[in-house]
């Protein structure tokens, strides 16, 4: 792979603005575990297997697909082209926004949306096959949400909601995978499928009402607790796992 399709492919603009980084002297690379090197060439070739960049002094691994973990803040939307609160995309450095991929589309994706004010964990990618088994409906990957509500929660509550509740414009009942009380205003509410508002009308719907909504797991990959509200990460192989390995044991 030429020095300049690197660049290009990890979201650092055209591949004329990229080849004029390099030929300016602003890219610094380093192959599998080597030294870091410079060249003027911008189709000097580089192997792309365990390759890293240097783009004006900030680090950048390449990767040729992206895997992001996410800490929602409240007061952000899923979108880019946000309505009323900032979007969630101005919380990712620039190239993670530009990456090209096909379908005209630029970027990595939220995979599936949060309420503007829900906090927690989301998931981005530019993987499409990724970005399906997470959302697909049969693919039954759990999402557990951290739930506070106005009224006090009853046993009554509990078991409705793992038995089943008709949501308004549904024509089944939508039941929880798990639900627990963890406090007198509190629930553990699991998921596997993602309706339109959904744990804002389950909860309706057996007479309560959500204050705060946080989602604290997918699969079995946890939010970490040292990724601070705004902050991301790149996600490992070993996060990826747990994910579709927790999906595929719910699924069958």
């Amino acid at each position: 792979m030429e020095l300049q399709d690197a660049l290009y492919s990890q979201g650092f603009g055209t591949r004329r603005i990229c080849a004029g980084l390099v030929q300016q002297g602003w890219v610094e690379y380093a192959e599998q575990g080597g030294d870091w090197q410079t060249t003027q060439q911008a189709s000097h070739d580089v192997e792309p297997e365990g390759l890293r960049l240097r783009v004006q002094g900030t680090e950048w691994p390449y990767a040729r697909l992206a895997y992001l973990v996410l800490h929602k803040p409240a007061g952000t939307e899923c979108s880019q082209k946000p309505s009323t609160y900032p979007s969630i995309y101005t919380l990712l450095p620039a190239p993670l926004r530009q990456r090209p991929h096909k379908g005209g589309l630029m970027g990595v994706q939220a995979i599936g949306r949060l309420d503007q004010d829900t906090t927690g964990l989301l998931l981005l990618s530019d993987d499409g096959a990724f970005i399906h088994r997470m959302t697909s409906p049969r693919k039954h990957v759990p999402k557990v949400y951290e739930v506070g509500t106005k009224h006090p929660v009853t046993d009554v509550q509990v078991q409705q909601l793992l038995a089943g509740v008709l949501l308004d414009g549904e024509t089944s009942p939508v039941r929880a995978a798990a639900c627990v009380q963890t406090g007198p205003h509190a629930l553990q509410l699991t998921l596997t499928e993602g309706k339109y508002h959904q744990v804002k009308r389950m909860v309706a719907a057996v007479h309560n009402r959500v204050e705060t909504l946080h989602r604290s797991r997918i699969g079995g990959y946890t939010l970490p607790a040292d990724l601070a509200p705004g902050q991301w990460r790149w996600l490992t192989e070993a996060d990826l796992a747990l994910m579709t390995a927790s999906g595929a044991a719910a699924h069958a």
